[in-house]
């Protein structure tokens, strides 16, 4: 049966994007390889270094934006990612400089809040609720 190894986030610039996922949002850097004009990037949870690693994907190709620009526009987020209580990760966030487009509300057995992280995307957290 298969299982998730590598999941990705369309970011309009890998440095930018791993400086905000690291050092905002706290992931570890897993792998890093140039591939020219971009790298492979990849970032994995503190304490998880075997676990799925995100990929900060390119946003090079032209469709990639377009469709960014519509679910930023909409207010969708392109993924999502657990936290064990938003409100408190909310504050912390905040502290260090993250916008949020949605503060932590609570969605039926969950709880969710909507980050910017500032390459383009809209991350939603949860919790239980």
């Amino acid at each position: 049966m298969p299982t998730i190894s590598v999941t990705s986030v369309m970011v309009d610039d890998q440095a930018k994007a791993l400086a905000f996922y690291a050092e905002k949002l706290g992931f570890a850097l897993k792998t890093d390889v140039s591939l020219g004009e971009y790298r492979w990037l990849t970032v994995v949870g503190v304490g998880e270094p075997d676990g799925v690693e995100l990929l900060l994907e390119p946003d090079a190709h032209p469709a990639a934006k377009v469709f960014k620009q519509a679910l930023v526009a909409d207010g969708i987020p392109y993924t999502s990612f657990t936290v064990d209580d938003v409100r408190a990760e909310y504050a912390d966030l905040l502290e260090r400089g993250v916008t949020f487009t949605m503060a932590p509300t609570a969605m039926g057995p969950v709880v969710a809040a909507v980050l910017d992280d500032t390459c383009g995307n809209l991350i939603q957290l949860t919790s239980p609720a």
